[in-house]
């Protein structure tokens, strides 16, 4: 793991606190500055975050090893941004309650998301940057949509597969779908209750996550 790892790795827990103390000065302090700061914390700060680390080490669609201790390997530190969220589902629960302010803080991430797209409140997303998804798609009831997979070969090598996940405008995808890296659904498509999608037709099959 390079400094770089190590440093990010550190992201989770320094927002954790930041958040805690956010709360401590609302409580101590009832007012609409204290408010609006724990808000920026919670929704804006990551985002703000990713994307400058987006600037300086973008991640790059396709293979790439985790297992090299002198190689950063830019997915990480993007995850790590991420990673309250996935923690935290809730947070990102809320959001999706109002119409329209799931897919503009998604955008913020760096996703492409059309117009009046229906978010279901638990639908999961783990690489929020690596979407694109057309006007008026419905997604489903604990659809869930993982842009990475991580699998060890038969050699040792711990590999990272990245690839952008794409949805055509007016898919309706049913509960319980799940995407992998690389998936795509037409335009128009209809997709079952519990569908799976991955690129080349399955997952791969020394799956780690």
């Amino acid at each position: 793991m390079t400094w770089r790892s190590r440093i990010f790795s550190l992201f989770p827990t320094v927002f954790l606190l930041l958040a805690l103390a956010c709360l401590v000065w609302l409580l101590l302090a009832p007012g609409m500055l204290p408010l609006l700061c724990l808000l920026a914390h919670l929704y804006l700060l990551p985002m703000l975050c990713y994307r400058l680390h987006q600037y300086c080490w973008p991640v790059r669609e396709g293979v790439s090893r985790l297992d090299l201790p002198d190689t950063y390997v830019p997915w990480w530190g993007g995850h790590m941004c991420q990673l309250p969220y996935d923690a935290l589902p809730q947070l990102e629960a809320c959001l999706r309650l109002v119409p329209g302010l799931y897919s503009l803080w998604l955008r913020g991430w760096g996703a492409r998301i059309g117009r009046q797209v229906y978010w279901t409140p638990l639908v999961e997303i783990t690489d929020r940057a690596m979407l694109d998804i057309g006007d008026y798609a419905v997604i489903g009831h604990k659809a869930g949509f993982y842009a990475h997979v991580v699998s060890r070969k038969n050699n040792g090598e711990l590999r990272l597969y990245v690839r952008r996940i794409r949805l055509g405008s007016g898919a309706l995808i049913g509960a319980g779908s799940r995407f992998g890296p690389g998936a795509r659904v037409a335009a128009g498509a209809q997709l079952n209750a519990l569908t799976d999608r991955w690129a080349g037709g399955r997952p791969p099959q020394q799956d780690a996550e």
